[in-house]
């Protein structure tokens, strides 16, 4: 089902100022990346300035969640005990600049994942982490 959030046991992230836009941004729905205000390039993961522009400018910007598929794997090996296998990591670029990548899951039938897949974002609750994962848009 569209947007399902599933949860699964995996490692968390440890939050900080630096990343709490990203883990805790999925919230209200909306996955949030940095932005400069100056030259408007986005960014992934932290800077505190821009690598184009050099402004110290930086803005958290909710997009649009919306990317394709440039690379995708499946895992076959339990690395973690308590997350079953196998399960899709993929390469999603998001469709507000091409350079701005995420690794992440993909939450549908492994025979589906491929590259150039459109696919949205939706998220995993656990606590005040939201993980970030794509689907089918």
């Amino acid at each position: 089902m569209p947007g399902q959030k599933r949860v699964l046991p995996r490692p968390l992230p440890v939050i900080n100022e630096m990343n709490r836009h990203f883990w805790c941004g999925g919230a209200n729905g909306r996955l949030h990346i940095q932005q400069c205000q100056r030259c408007r390039l986005y960014f992934h993961p932290y800077q505190a300035v821009c690598h184009q522009c050099g402004s110290r400018d930086i803005k958290v910007t909710p997009v649009s969640g919306l990317g394709t598929v440039v690379a995708v794997s499946v895992n076959y090996q339990p690395w973690f005990p308590d997350i079953p296998v196998p399960y899709i990591l993929a390469v999603v670029e998001l469709d507000e600049q091409a350079d701005i990548r995420l690794v992440t899951n993909l939450n549908m039938p492994i025979d589906e994942a491929e590259n150039g897949l459109r696919v949205r974002v939706c998220f995993e609750q656990h606590g005040d982490i939201f993980v970030p994962f794509f689907e089918a848009a």
